[in-house]
């Protein structure tokens, strides 16, 4: 008797058919090429929702650096004075304390700077 893989195919198909959209020729409607599309794309997606935290935490890095520097200090003794000053800020917030808030930012780096010099 034959044998036909029915529903349970159809399904895997489908399934995967409809998460290869928008993908380019073959790419969306050859089942051989979708399934290695898919499997790529899911390689990547993972490795860059890695990637994404680097490039944001590279981000908040270069702004703080480039306020920092506006102030006549560097980057790495900034960061050294706020952690003898005992301040715990995260790059990220102190990148939008420089953006939005300057007139505080000028008073952490005053503190830094003087708990590098009381050091």
């Amino acid at each position: 008797m034959r044998v036909t893989y029915g529903k349970a195919r159809r399904r895997k198909k489908k399934r995967l058919f409809k998460e290869a959209r928008g993908n380019v020729g073959g790419r969306s409607r050859l089942w051989r090429t979708v399934q290695e599309t898919i499997l790529r794309s899911r390689a990547y997606a993972y490795r860059d929702r890695r990637v994404r935290k680097r490039d944001f935490r590279s981000l908040w890095i270069t702004r703080i650096t480039a306020a920092s520097r506006a102030r006549g200090m560097r980057y790495s003794e900034l960061m050294f004075g706020l952690r003898l000053a005992g301040i715990e800020v995260n790059r990220k917030m102190l990148s939008e304390i420089a953006i939005h808030n300057p007139e505080i930012f000028d008073e952490i780096v005053a503190a830094a700077q003087t708990a590098i010099s009381n050091k």
